[in-house]
């Protein structure tokens, strides 16, 4: 556990991460792992890239969760559909209104020139660049590192100071985060499943991992 976002600066009362339910993409990108075959997005599409159904019905698991514990002060949501879906959703399970805001910082990884492709799409085209993908200072070109992922939530992080916070984004972002909080830098991301949970809580100067890429919700209701 380290000091975030720097010394000096006060980090959140308390951190809840909740990565998007799963989006058309997913289902996309699952069938086409299973079936072996390569996938390339339009360019540009990743924004608006919305829930699947099986999405919608995780997020109102992961609100109805939610509802039976703390409910945060103020909600960071990722200006992407599908975690602004994801909140939507949640919201419908929580009787009281916690501030919202969307904010850039929270996008997903850019990709650069390889948006949009698949992890056999990207094989085929740069086999060099698929092996460097997960390392951690790599800057696919036009795109960006997970490091640079790491800097922009830094920044939203020390904003938010002393609150209880939840973030609804993506799994790079939730990485990120545990790299912030831990100083980990994992050569491999750690994986973050769709609709799943990271939590921390302020212990002294920084924040303690209490759990991360799990799915609490799952059997609960």
């Amino acid at each position: 556990m380290i000091p975030v976002p720097s010394e000096g600066v006060v980090p959140p009362e308390r951190v809840v991460a909740v990565r998007h339910g799963e989006s058309t993409a997913n289902v996309l990108f699952a069938r086409a792992r299973a079936e072996g075959a390569p996938v390339a997005l339009p360019p540009g599409s990743d924004a608006g890239v919305p829930l699947s159904g099986a999405g919608w019905e995780q997020a109102a698991r992961v609100g109805r969760w939610l509802a039976g514990g703390e409910v945060p002060d103020v909600v960071v949501v990722s200006p992407y559909l599908r975690a602004r879906q994801t909140w939507e959703e949640m919201a419908r399970q929580v009787p009281s209104r916690p501030e919202l805001r969307v904010d850039e910082r929270l996008r997903d990884r850019d990709m650069g020139v390889f948006h949009g492709l698949n992890e056999i799409a990207l094989r085929e085209r740069a086999p060099e660049e698929a092996a460097r993908l997960a390392e951690w200072d790599h800057r696919p070109p036009g795109g960006e590192s997970l490091l640079d992922v790491a800097g922009r939530v830094r920044e939203l992080v020390g904003e938010l100071g002393g609150l209880r916070v939840l973030f609804v984004a993506h799994d790079a972002v939730v990485v990120a985060l545990r790299q912030l909080f831990s100083g980990e830098r994992p050569a491999v991301p750690w994986p973050v499943p769709n609709a799943s949970v990271s939590r921390w809580v302020r212990d002294g100067p920084g924040l303690r991992l209490i759990d991360f890429g799990r799915r609490p919700w799952a059997g609960a209701d």
